[in-house]
């Protein structure tokens, strides 16, 4: 069992439980029964990174030494998830009526304890609170040189939770398994030993130039081959001892928009 905070879709409170994040009978949405809804655990500004994953950057092959950059990144690449993008878990995903396919973001998300500014690697742990998955949902498109503001940060783009498990519950947060499965098939499987800043060199790299306020997430990255969803599939991203994130994804005019069921 772990230590978790967790927030019931409706209720404007977090609660702290213990839980068992391998345990799946919260949400049965695979044999058709309604899942526990939960509104994302944090409540500060979601912060991504990009080509943060070897696999990424790598694919980007020649590309990266072209114009206008014309080689490698040196400093963390990042933008951010508005308040509107943000959803829970069992929530769903809104699909542009335009939009036939999603791309399927899963990424850690360090959820930051107290503020952090200019911390050294050494001391990046201490400002960290605990860990949540995080489906940082894009439409599909190839540039990488320009802000995806249209393609990522669409409302209900970035479902988070379904909890945030306590740092000390998590053992090694830079060797941990993520898969993605669609439909209960599964279609991408990734680790984050693969990062190419590992977590506390993202924290300590990021505030360097920025604070992090307490309740802000990080996320580390996306690994390369992002999967495809179309409107009625199901997602299930998993985490090793952080979880499972479940979300549908829904044709646009079936939800109310602005982050909300």
């Amino acid at each position: 069992m772990s230590n978790v905070q967790m927030k019931r879709h409706g209720i404007s409170y977090t609660k702290e439980t213990a839980i068992d994040p391998s345990y799946t009978g919260t949400s049965a949405i695979f044999d058709q029964t309604k899942g526990l809804v939960l509104d994302a655990p944090t409540s500060g500004t979601i912060y991504g990174t990009l080509l943060n994953y070897k696999g990424a950057l790598s694919s980007l092959g020649e590309a990266i030494h072209e114009v206008p950059y014309k080689k490698p990144p040196k400093a963390p690449i990042m933008y951010i998830k508005p308040a509107n993008t943000v959803i829970g878990h069992c929530m769903p995903i809104p699909c542009p009526i335009d939009i036939d396919e999603l791309e399927m973001g899963a990424s850690l998300g360090i959820v930051i304890g107290k503020q952090a500014t200019n911390v050294s690697i050494n001391e990046a742990l201490n400002y960290v609170e605990g860990f949540t998955i995080v489906n940082d949902v894009s439409v599909p498109h190839e540039s990488i040189y320009r802000p995806a503001i249209k393609q990522k940060a669409r409302d209900g783009f970035c479902p988070v939770g379904p909890w945030v498990v306590q740092k000390c519950e998590v053992k090694n947060p830079d060797h941990l398994g993520i898969r993605v499965y669609i439909n209960g098939e599964l279609k991408q499987e990734n680790t984050t030993s693969n990062l190419i800043r590992p977590i506390q060199h993202l924290i300590a790299d990021v505030t360097e130039f920025m604070t992090l306020a307490k309740g802000d997430v990080l996320l580390v990255g996306i690994p390369e081959n992002a999967p495809i969803a179309k409107k009625g599939d199901y997602v299930r991203i998993e985490i090793d001892q952080v979880g499972f994130l479940e979300n549908q994804i829904v044709a646009e005019d079936e939800v109310k928009l602005g982050g909300k069921v």
